[in-house]
């Protein structure tokens, strides 16, 4: 799997994973923060984005695509920054390929545990949408708030369509893939699985994928892991506070 993404600046390398229903240019803002002191690759997983279309989808085939990218570009002793599903990714990623190249891993509002499917309500709303019928983003919008109440949800999932060569809209995510294997990216690390590597897990306050009872599992799969918090955040912590995600996230790189 060629996955699509985009580099920016000179330094340690440095990888950014998007979340479901994501792309890479969710990350331009930080990645370009973190560009000044480090060579960024923000990364399409597959499904989303321009990283082409699987009927596999899965955390096994997304590390595996991560190690795939890692092993081609020849990187050694970077950073891994994953936010909720990419998150995921990139504990699996530490768990079963190549840790000792991870030089510090970092974990934006998800937990190594099982979640309920949550996300079949977005699911539904999306396939509604007669993107024949529709010719505006405003059209889309109107269509999908019988669907989803929260104004920058929709904004967030509606930057995933595009005018293909014809001016009519297409999804950039593999709709059809991700609505079927729901369950996939829904489950928790094995048992067994840990990782000893320094890791930083950083939730938002206002969000509920990181409890306060979440540490003991964190713990288990992270022995070496501390859980920050920042206040004024939900789930997409680095886009809501992202002046006070980005001075702890640097803190602890350069601490």
């Amino acid at each position: 799997m060629e996955l699509h993404y985009k580099t920016f600046g000179e330094g340690e390398p440095l990888l950014i994973l998007h979340g479901l229903f994501g792309s890479s240019d969710n990350w331009l803002t930080i990645g370009k923060k973190l560009a000044e002191q480090y060579k960024v690759y923000l990364i399409d997983q597959r499904n989303h984005g321009r990283s082409p279309w699987s009927d596999q989808w899965n955390y096994e085939v997304m590390s595996n695509d991560l190690h795939e990218f890692v092993e081609q570009h020849q990187l050694q002793d970077f950073v891994l920054i994953g936010h909720s599903m990419g998150g995921k990714t990139a504990m699996n990623y530490a768990v079963n390929h190549t840790p000792s190249k991870i030089k510090k891993l970092v974990v934006v509002d998800i937990a190594p545990k099982a979640y309920p499917i949550h996300h079949d309500k977005i699911v539904v709303g999306l396939n509604t949408l007669d993107l024949s019928q529709v010719n505006s983003r405003k059209a889309a919008d109107d269509q999908l708030a019988a669907y989803i109440d929260e104004v920058g949800v929709r904004q967030f999932l509606l930057k995933n369509l595009y005018r293909n060569e014809e001016k009519n809209f297409e999804w950039r995510i593999n709709l059809p893939v991700i609505g079927d294997n729901l369950a996939n990216v829904s489950g928790g690390l094995a048992e067994d699985k840990r990782h000893e590597g320094t890791t930083l897990f950083i939730r938002g306050r206002k969000s509920n994928y990181i409890k306060d009872g979440d540490e003991a599992v964190i713990n288990h799969h992270f022995p070496q892991a501390t859980l920050q918090t920042v206040e004024n955040a939900g789930h997409w912590v680095h886009a809501e506070s992202p002046a006070e995600f980005l001075e702890m996230l640097l803190t602890f790189l350069q601490g």
